[in-house]
């Protein structure tokens, strides 16, 4: 049997890991194994980042949900738990949303946990 070499195969593998490094700086750029470190570094730092943006943004929709329930004269605490008791099921990136577009909604959703609370 002839022994079998990878031309096409390889070349092909080389220009797919290039072409997904285009744009990065330097060697990173040009040279297949600092292309392929520098892919494998940028994929650990998206899939980390992906997870740290879902936490940011939930800790800025608690944040103006805290800063509207401030405003009305209540704890954010005493109306997620009125919330809870009075099984609404309005997420918190809804509720931020709520509390920016249309604050007589919120208003009325702060009277309900509000009652439920002293209920």
């Amino acid at each position: 049997m002839p022994r079998v070499r990878k031309g096409a195969a390889r070349t092909q593998a080389r220009r797919k890991l290039l072409r997904e490094a285009r744009g990065y700086y330097g060697t990173k750029s040009r040279h297949k194994q600092q292309a392929k470190v520098a892919l494998m570094r940028a994929g650990r730092f998206a899939w980390r980042d992906r997870r740290a943006r879902r936490r940011d943004m939930r800790s800025l929709w608690i944040t103006r949900i805290t800063a509207a329930c401030r405003m009305r004269g209540t704890r954010y605490s005493l109306f997620i738990h009125g919330l809870s008791r009075a099984c609404c099921s309005l997420n918190r990136k809804m509720l931020s949303q709520i509390a920016i577009e249309d604050p007589n909604t919120f208003e009325s959703l702060i009277a309900l946990s509000l009652k439920t609370v002293k209920a």
